[in-house]
């Protein structure tokens, strides 16, 4: 997992060598097409990635984004109005029944469908429309790291050639650089928190929150701890009755309009008795952890996962557990 994790920056610069005229054109093909309607299919932490497609789609591009729960098509099969709509796919191995046949039918009903995969040649590669291929390499670790990185960074290229902004694209190509740089912080001091801990609670908001939901995951899977994910928003509307002394949180303040209020939050928590671990740009005092930063806010959240994936790595070696081989889990899992 720490190796792979390491190599993110490695597989994300060969990602942007690649494939450039078919951005091009897919972006093109939007503007001249727009759809009546986006969805992402994804599980896991494909699902984390596509959360952070959505934000930067309905953000940048002003489209409503909404997650499709598979079960309607594969189970339900309830008749869903594709025609027009743009289908969104991210998966590693693209062989999960439950991604592939969403997107089959939308595909079959007059959708634009995308399939970001690590491996074009699967079920889910070779049935969209367009497939953008993740150029990860192969993965070997059971917990994905490198292949959700390199799913952020193709999230960021469709929605930069979709907007067709310049400035978004440029400061894409400069995270390699960015990406390497989090590899060698230290984050060294969260281990005394976590590695003793049973429960911990992950809050981001906004651009944040989908690192907050992937770290979640991760600290289940190597680590064994029971983490929750939620927004800054929604602490105080109920999940604040969880906190007493001592209790962890992991709070990701990256740059932007909700970073002051997550800021806050970490203060109002430690007030409480909370062990926080706040984790912010180098710029905030209050931060006992340091987030890297990218050439503009909307990409921080890829350098700030990377920087997670390291300290996880060594966290859950600290736990005694080996983060290559999580228990009960397999590297592809198939659904319905």
């Amino acid at each position: 997992m720490l190796k792979e994790a390491c190599s993110s920056a490695e597989f994300v610069a060969h990602q942007l060598t690649q494939d450039k005229e078919r951005y091009l054109a897919l972006g093109q093909h939007l503007r001249d097409n727009p759809p009546s309607s986006v969805l992402t299919v994804a599980r896991g932490s494909s699902d984390h990635a596509c959360n952070y497609a959505a934000y930067l789609i309905m953000a940048r591009l002003g489209r409503i984004v909404a997650s499709l729960p598979m079960s309607l098509v594969t189970l339900n099969k309830a008749p869903l109005h594709a025609k027009n709509a743009l289908a969104i796919a991210i998966s590693q191995s693209g062989q999960s029944p439950d991604v592939v046949e969403p997107i089959r039918y939308f595909r079959e009903g007059g959708a634009t469908t995308v399939a970001l995969v690590n491996d074009a040649a699967s079920p889910l590669g070779q049935l969209a429309e367009w497939t953008m291929p993740l150029h990860a390499g192969p993965e070997l670790s059971v917990a994905a790291t490198k292949s959700f990185i390199t799913s952020l960074v193709a999230a960021a290229r469709l929605a930069g050639n979709w907007q067709n902004d310049a400035e978004f694209l440029n400061a894409i190509e400069q995270l390699p650089e960015a990406l390497d740089a989090a590899t060698k912080l230290d984050w060294s001091n969260a281990l005394d928190v976590l590695a003793p801990a049973s429960r911990i609670m992950v809050v981001g908001r906004g651009i944040s929150f989908p690192v907050a939901l992937e770290s979640a995951l991760k600290f289940k899977e190597t680590s064994a701890i029971q983490a929750e994910a939620f927004s800054g928003a929604e602490i105080k509307h109920g999940p604040m009755a969880l906190i007493d002394d001592g209790y962890p949180l992991l709070i990701f303040a990256t740059r932007g309009a909700t970073q002051a209020g997550l800021i806050s939050l970490a203060e109002e928590m430690r007030g409480r008795g909370a062990k926080v671990l706040l984790a912010a740009p180098s710029d905030v005092a209050e931060r006992n952890l340091t987030l890297p930063t990218t050439a503009t806010p909307d990409l921080d959240p890829i350098a700030a996962i990377q920087a997670f994936y390291v300290m996880a790595a060594h966290l859950s070696i600290a736990r005694g557990m080996n983060p290559d081989t999580p228990r009960h889990l397999n590297k592809v899992t198939k659904t319905h």
